[in-house]
């Protein structure tokens, strides 16, 4: 699932020198320790993300391809590192990660439709909502089994020829869970930042992420937080920053213990609900205007 990011230390029974490793869109900073280990042994290490980094070790054998910029997202900087070998998959992963204005911006050098491009634009939305969830059960598809079958097609406009029913499957589940939150009015509402409290189900897990992403699209000049219920004392939290000032979503959610992520969409994996006031206020302090 999105949360768990800790997959270097899941490789490491396999890794031994001159092992060639590829790390694609998790922090390096909540991977450190494993990738330290990594380079000890003498592995080669390639890193894609646009998370906060930390501190990068200084190592031969490591090739860090990091930027925080808040229109970059990994499948922009893999389509760079690749000079565009598979653009349409990269245009689908910039709408998947809400960054409209990049992926447009890198569609105009694709030979498409306006209708294969709302294709590849849904494609990847519903590929990022299949990925939410606080275990395997709440999801869809499993990511890793999701990957394997995409990864076959050069392009995805290939994948929507040849399997639909993949692509179905997500549409029909996200357009009922959307309209499920859509009966969820807001628990806090200022003039700088909204917050909405989902309750402890799989559809609410499945949907937390891209519901705050359409919240940002329609109020571009507010932050935007979703609090799933994780269980009875604890919450699941995704910001948002405004789109119009897509900075500090990092910096509200590292106040609390489990929260990073990037400037402007991040996350706190488990926040306590006695500090929900807490967490609210700082996301207040953080955008108000």
């Amino acid at each position: 699932v999105k949360r768990d990011i800790s997959l270097v230390q899941q490789a490491l029974p396999d890794i031994e020198a001159d092992t060639q490793i590829t790390v694609l869109d998790i922090s390096l900073e909540k991977n450190i320790a494993a990738i330290n280990q990594c380079l000890e042994v003498g592995a080669n290490v390639h890193y894609f993300d646009h998370h906060n980094p930390g501190q990068i070790p200084e190592n031969k054998n490591l090739i860090a391809n990091i930027n925080t910029h808040s229109e970059v997202c990994t499948s922009l900087l893999v389509d760079q590192h690749l000079q565009g070998q598979y653009k349409a998959w990269a245009v689908t992963g910039a709408f998947g990660d809400n960054l409209e204005k990049s992926a447009l911006a890198q569609a105009k050098h694709l030979d498409i439709s306006q209708s294969q491009l709302e294709q590849i634009q849904k494609l990847g939305i519903y590929l990022n909502y299949n990925g939410y969830g606080s275990s395997l059960d709440d999801l869809y598809f499993s990511p890793s089994e999701l990957y394997r079958q995409l990864s076959h097609y050069s392009s995805p406009l290939i994948f929507l020829q040849e399997d639909k029913s993949i692509f179905d499957t997500l549409e029909n589940g996200y357009n009922q869970d959307l309209a499920n939150v859509g009966k969820i009015d807001a628990e806090f509402s200022s003039n700088a930042v909204e917050v909405y409290i989902l309750p402890g189900q799989a559809w609410a897990r499945r949907i937390s992420g891209v519901f705050g992403n359409q919240l940002a699209n329609n109020n571009p000049d507010k932050a935007h937080a979703v609090l799933t219920e994780l269980d009875s004392d604890a919450f699941l939290v995704s910001v948002r920053a405004p789109l119009n000032n897509k900075t500090g979503a990092d910096e509200v959610c590292r106040q609390f213990p489990s929260g990073g992520g990037r400037k402007g969409a991040a996350g706190i994996n488990k926040l306590a609900m006695e500090q929900k006031s807490l967490f609210i206020e700082a996301l207040q302090k953080q955008y108000k205007r």
